[in-house]
């Protein structure tokens, strides 16, 4: 991931139990709550993109022809809409 953003901006959220919790669980390993926020944040959107690059290696797999049909080719038309 190469974002080279510019001045640090601040954001703010709202936390409930559950998310107290998590970031309890995250600092455990060291580190601010600022630092495990934007670890999280960085690592949640590395496993979005590692995700949407399997769907699209999975669904570039050749599944052959039987009959005719290029099955690998129907399922990635069907699933178009869902990119």
């Amino acid at each position: 991931m190469s974002y080279s953003g510019g001045m640090a901006e601040t954001v703010t959220i709202r936390i409930d139990g559950e998310t107290e919790h998590a970031l309890e669980v995250l600092m455990r390993q060291g580190g601010g709550r600022s630092a495990v926020i934007r670890h999280a944040v960085i690592e949640a959107a590395l496993r979005q993109e590692r995700a949407v690059e399997m769907r699209r290696a999975v669904l570039e797999i050749s599944l052959g022809e039987p009959d005719g049909v290029d099955v690998a080719a129907e399922l990635s038309r069907e699933r178009e809409g869902e990119r």
